[in-house]
């Protein structure tokens, strides 16, 4: 008993020890040839942090603040430089976009939306997929989370539908309707946040990241028209490949469109707060589409001002504002990532890996060399829990590594940017949204991961091929 008592207390112990173990080798380390050691210092502290979100010994904005401290009381970063992050606009956009997420879901006009897309496209399972997925697309550039939108929204749907038909977890009946469902609004997830700006907390990261490094300024509407092409065609036929590789035994779903007629009929007409919230998520794409046109109003000033409407109108209140826990959460700690991540770049580090990096691959041409690269950098994705962490400790790097063998540099922006996304679709412990979709039991780990290794075969063509040549076509590269 007192041994097996000590090996758990040892087990708990280990996230604690990971962050700070990694950190220190680090540090302790002799500061390689070449970098300051200012820089090398601020490495080991970001190792750490990473490690840290990884792990998660004590929540993510915990191991943020913690760095932050280590950062200044070591004397790595002055208190100015540490509080950068905190003033810079990729910051406030993604907090403000978490603020106009909780609107679509206090109101209702989520799940109105949903409901509505599932009364037309409900007719059969195949359909059904398309309708949920629909519900994903439309919520995606106001909902920077795919766990907001995915677990909030699109997940109780799915588990009412499979139950309507009593397709349940563990009695066998998982295959009926319940483990298609659950995979495809899962995967289409992974997709819907690779094409907006807004769609996912590290997409803005990794913008800034890049707009630094080639000296050009990834807006919103050039992210949402470089994924609307490649975007669209993996999004039509994800449920497909599922349907043939996974398919359910339910083929006609009549009973899903009565759902939704009911839930409807219950909801009623439209509400004044549905209808503010609406007209405020239309101004906030026009804005952001055109917003460089009239004045040069930037992303981060539009989700500001949508979030003002929303209090100003009532829709949120300002003690919902400050009760937002996730909200001010993700600014803490994203914040300071990109703080980090910025400070790392400055100090001349990101340019020291890439070379070091581009030595494996010399000689290479650079289509070649960038395709290597990109498979590296997609299946990584098996050894991460999180897309912001990996986002902070790969997209820089690897960019760097594919500007030093010749890439295009916006073809290896984007392409890295929305690889990170897609790769989502690897495991069930890859996103934040994973566990909620395996943890209802109706998909197993070898299914899942089978299929997510035979989307990931379609999509790297999609979006390497057909997307270069719809850049092209666009005048991106």
């Amino acid at each position: 008993m007192m041994k097996s008592m000590s090996l758990k207390k040892s087990g708990q112990s280990l996230p604690f020890l990971l962050p700070i173990l990694g950190g220190s080798i680090i540090w302790l380390l002799p500061t390689p040839i070449g970098i300051e050691e200012q820089a090398w210092h601020l490495l080991a502290i970001f190792v750490a942090t990473i490690l840290g979100f990884i792990t998660k010994p004590i929540p993510m904005g915990a191991v943020a603040l913690s760095a932050l401290v280590v950062s200044i009381v070591s004397q790595t970063l002055t208190l100015a430089e540490g509080l950068s992050g905190f003033s810079h606009p990729t910051s406030w956009l993604t907090f403000s976009s978490f603020l106009i997420a909780r609107g679509f879901i206090k109101t209702g006009l989520a799940a109105r939306l949903a409901y509505l897309f599932i009364k037309i496209l409900g007719q059969n399972t195949l359909l059904l997929s398309y309708g949920l997925l629909a519900t994903d697309l439309v919520l995606a550039p106001g909902m920077p989370s795919g766990n907001a939108r995915a677990g909030g929204v699109i997940f109780p749907l799915v588990k009412s539908l499979a139950q309507i038909y009593q397709s349940e977890p563990h009695d066998g009946s998982a295959r009926r309707i319940g483990s298609f469902l659950m995979i495809t609004s899962f995967q289409g997830t992974q997709i819907t946040t690779a094409l907006f700006f807004t769609a996912m907390v590290a997409n803005p990261l990794m913008a800034n990241l890049a707009g630094e490094m080639i000296g050009f300024e990834i807006t919103w509407i050039i992210w949402a028209l470089a994924a609307l092409v490649p975007g669209l065609i993996s999004l039509l036929i994800m449920p497909a490949i599922v349907y043939f590789c996974h398919p359910p035994e339910i083929k006609s779903t009549p009973k899903a469109t009565e759902l939704a007629q009911d839930k409807l009929a219950k909801m009623g007409r439209i509400s004044k707060s549905e209808w503010l919230m609406a007209g405020t998520f239309v101004l906030l794409l026009w804005l952001w589409i055109f917003g460089d046109y009239l004045g040069g109003i930037k992303s981060a000033t539009t989700a500001l001002l949508g979030v003002a409407l929303l209090v100003v109108t009532q829709v949120l209140s300002w003690d919902e504002i400050i009760a937002e826990k996730k909200a001010w959460n993700i600014l803490l700690w994203f914040s300071v990532l990109l703080m980090m991540a910025s400070f790392l770049k400055e100090f001349g580090l990101i340019a020291w890996v890439s070379q070091q990096l581009g030595g494996f691959i010399e000689g290479f041409s650079w289509p070649l060399a960038f395709c290597l690269l990109s498979v590296v950098y997609f299946y990584n994705g098996y050894f991460f829990a999180s897309k912001a962490a990996r986002a902070s400790a790969m997209y820089a790097p690897f960019l760097s590594v594919a500007l030093a063998v010749g890439t295009p540099p916006m073809y290896a922006v984007l392409v890295l940017a929305f690889l990170l996304n897609l790769s989502g679709c690897l495991t069930h412990y890859g996103t934040a949204v994973a566990p909620i979709y395996y943890g209802s039991g109706y998909v197993d780990v070898r299914v899942w991961w089978k299929i997510g290794f035979i989307l990931s075969l379609v999509y790297l063509p999609i979006w390497l091929g057909v997307g270069g040549l719809w850049w092209r076509a666009l005048g991106l590269i």
